[in-house]
């Protein structure tokens, strides 16, 4: 093996590594890091930066900013602790079913952050151990990403497919059954298969005999402030009319659904459509917009933009540096057997930390390799059921959320392993990416 080859793969780990390390906003940090190394010192051009993807993440979490300032976030976790506690015993099958929709409607997984204290309560008044609901809550709030018609994944994805015969609407019919069904089949394996009971684990007794354990403290009653339910009703209006409008321009068969002459592209669309209900919300609501930049949800949303510039870019140096090997090898891989594109998207995704930038800097190329074209779609059908295997963000335990879930679970339930892999998350992630497969091969096969 060449051996600026082995430096240029050492300088990629170690920088992801690195970022690993430092977590948070680091990972994008370290990923800046890495490009300069590959460029300056290994002679690297560098790759191309996601700018549509970090715009529509940016936009996205503009409008749900304005909407939890104005009470709409509180609103919404409200009704689903009123859900989940109306049906305690199904914790399992209603926590994950929250959290996807959650992050359906949102188009981004970090709105499960809300609902991680109230997923832990409840399943300690059931006596039920907190990571059970918590793992799979949360690996449903990265696969529900691949589903979202306001994800900047999804839209990346459907520009690439839509030319290729799939339209925006069948596609979100194909995505949102697909991986929602794999979610709870996903709970009916945990729940089938775990040692549920949590007065039997020895960590959690040895932390209650301590006092570090919070008593449940049953249903909590928030006040709402009065904008709350006008700006979840404006947000999900913006989120409808991205719908209809990406349908109205979507092209079935060749010939366009309601639009044939389209000025504004589907990205453009999210984006200005994000931003005008950001303003609505501003408005009606009576939002204070010097306060928006303090939510916990445009912080984070920032952070994963600047986790998205950092590694996406590094990884799209070092892909764009090998583009020809990589496309023949994932070709003969891929052809061989076809599923195999949804483990290149699996790693891809471990390392990249993101679905969209996964997606941009793998999709290309295997569209490339496999040599698929308006002209001849036939394989296009692997790329829409492999999909969903670029939500492995829970393989390393650094992801936001998941970090979140072990932080907020005072019965330590839901730990990290002495072994990097060994959480309680991918088992879980890993059952809900292959169920979401398979089950995806199946739906096209139909079409």
């Amino acid at each position: 093996m060449d051996i600026t080859l082995i430096l240029q793969i050492i300088v990629l780990l170690g920088a992801i590594f690195v970022g690993i390390r430092l977590g948070g906003i680091g990972i994008g940090y370290a990923g800046g890091i890495g490009v300069v190394i590959l460029g300056l010192v290994l002679g690297m051009n560098p790759g191309s930066i996601p700018w549509d993807v970090i715009l529509i993440i940016m936009s996205v979490i503009s409008a749900i900013s304005a909407m939890q300032l104005a009470g709409g976030l509180d609103y919404l976790v409200q009704i689903a602790e009123k859900v989940l506690r109306a049906n305690p015993k199904y914790i399992n099958y209603l926590a994950p079913t929250v959290t996807y929709v959650l992050t359906l409607l949102a188009g981004t997984g970090h709105t499960a952050f809300s609902m991680i204290p109230v997923i832990v309560e409840v399943a300690k008044e059931q006596n039920i151990k907190p990571s059970a609901p918590l793992s799979i809550a949360v690996v449903a709030s990265q696969i529900a990403i691949t589903a979202s018609p306001v994800s900047a994944a999804v839209v990346y994805m459907t520009g690439v497919l839509e030319p290729l015969g799939w339209s925006y609407p069948l596609l979100l019919g194909i995505w949102i059954p697909t991986t929602f069904i794999a979610c709870m089949l996903t709970a009916f394996v945990m729940t089938m298969f775990s040692n549920l009971d949590l007065s039997k684990d020895p960590v959690y007794q040895e932390r209650l005999a301590q006092g570090l354990v919070k008593p449940a403290v049953g249903a909590q009653n928030m006040e709402l402030k009065k904008g709350a339910k006008l700006s979840v009703g404006i947000f999900l209006i913006g989120v409808l009319l991205v719908v209809l409008y990406a349908t109205a321009i979507s092209k079935i068969g060749g010939k366009p659904v309601f639009i044939e002459n389209v000025i504004v592209p589907r990205d453009a669309a999210i984006m200005s459509f994000m931003l005008a209900v950001a303003t609505f919300i501003v408005i009606l609501c009576k939002v204070e917009t010097g306060k928006i930049a303090d939510t916990s949800v445009f912080k984070s949303g920032m952070v994963a933009c600047v986790c998205v510039l950092g590694v996406a870019w590094l990884g799209n140096t070092f892909v764009g540096g090998y583009t020809e090997e990589i496309k023949d090898l994932a070709g003969d891989w891929v052809q061989q057997v076809p599923s195999l594109l949804a483990v290149i998207f699996f790693f891809a995704a471990m390392l990249l930390y993101s679905q969209a930038a996964t997606a941009k800097a793998i999709t290309p190329v295997v569209v490339a390799a496999l040599g698929i074209t308006a002209a001849n779609p036939a394989d296009s059908y692997i790329l829409v059921a492999s999909f969903a295997a670029v939500s492995a963000l829970f393989v390393l335990p650094t992801y936001p959320t998941l970090l979140g879930a072990v932080q907020m679970d005072d019965t330590d339930s839901t730990r990290l392993g002495k072994y990097v892999f060994n959480h309680a998350f991918l088992i879980p992630g890993v059952l809900a990416i292959i169920f979401s497969v398979v089950l995806g091969f199946v739906a096209t096969a139909l079409f």
